[in-house]
């Protein structure tokens, strides 16, 4: 996915005008097959509804998505999404053809993350923010988005489970945040494990460099993903033919809640270009 930023990148007295050059570089550029976004300003801002009516009424349907940063609470979603209706019926776009991103980034947004991730059925993915997350916690740090060596433990552990579960619950994709020390690659991949094993999709890269760490990360190693389909195959067996709802697998017992963890696994896998072993 690529994003094209309306928001933290451009200067207040630009905001206006970069409106048409992002919908320009839409129409004009070849994108492939990437998912294509376009971050808008924050409701609490007053360039949101130009944003939206600008961009999504000009740039064409090659626009996928729109990304609500700093969202608080579920009617932010829910008026971006009444919105874009109307922009969709103008314009002749198809009802519901570009989803929303939401980023949660402030105490407010955490604690209605649930009713956030409910909102609309045009929500497909939540983002952590973290850097403006610390600041909204009043966090005594200068660098967001990464470790504080001076905190036993992870700082953000309880902010990630919340997120990832409200947006389980909903079906939704859910990814991690930038890492802003770009330089630090073994930094960035050790800090990324934390949310790669608690289950988000992925993380934001800021630079080519930080894309590859992060396509390793969160991608199965062929390893595990010929494991999971050797469980699916056992599983299969186990079902279908000799009628049982569990069987050994090695030296581990498999069942049903096997069979879903190992679905997962191949899914990925399959993002990622992975290729079932023959052998």
């Amino acid at each position: 996915m690529t994003f094209l930023d309306l928001e933290d990148s451009v200067a207040p007295l630009e905001k206006v005008a970069a409106r048409a050059k992002v919908a320009e570089a839409i129409r004009t550029q070849e994108w492939g097959e990437r998912v294509l976004c376009v971050r808008v300003n924050a409701w609490d801002t007053e360039w949101t509804y130009g944003d939206l009516i600008e961009v999504v009424g000009t740039a064409g349907e090659r626009l996928d998505e729109i990304m609500l940063p700093k969202v608080q609470t579920a009617a932010e979603v829910v008026a971006a999404d009444l919105l874009l209706t109307q922009i969709e019926k103008n314009v002749g776009l198809p009802i519901g053809h570009i989803g929303i991103e939401a980023q949660i980034e402030t105490t407010g947004g955490l604690i209605n993350v649930e009713e956030i991730c409910a909102a609309s059925p045009r929500l497909e993915t939540i983002i952590f923010g973290p850097a403006d997350f610390a600041a909204s916690m009043e966090m005594p740090v200068l660098t967001g988005g990464v470790a504080i060596d001076e905190y036993p433990g992870d700082h953000f552990n309880y902010v990630f489970s919340k997120i990832l579960m409200a947006g389980r619950a909903n079906g939704l994709q859910v990814i991690d945040g930038p890492f802003l020390k770009v330089r630090e690659l073994d930094a960035l991949r050790e800090f990324s494990q934390r949310t790669k094993v608690l289950g988000y999709d992925g993380k934001w890269a800021l630079t080519p460099d930080q894309a590859g760490v992060l396509n390793e990360v969160y991608s199965p190693t062929q390893q595990q993903f010929d494991k999971a389909w050797a469980i699916l195959d056992a599983y299969k067996q186990a079902t279908e033919n000799d009628l049982k709802g569990a069987v050994m697998f090695g030296d581990e017992m498999i069942d049903e809640a096997s069979r879903k963890m190992a679905i997962k696994f191949v899914s990925r896998g399959e993002r990622a270009g992975l290729k079932r072993s023959t052998d």
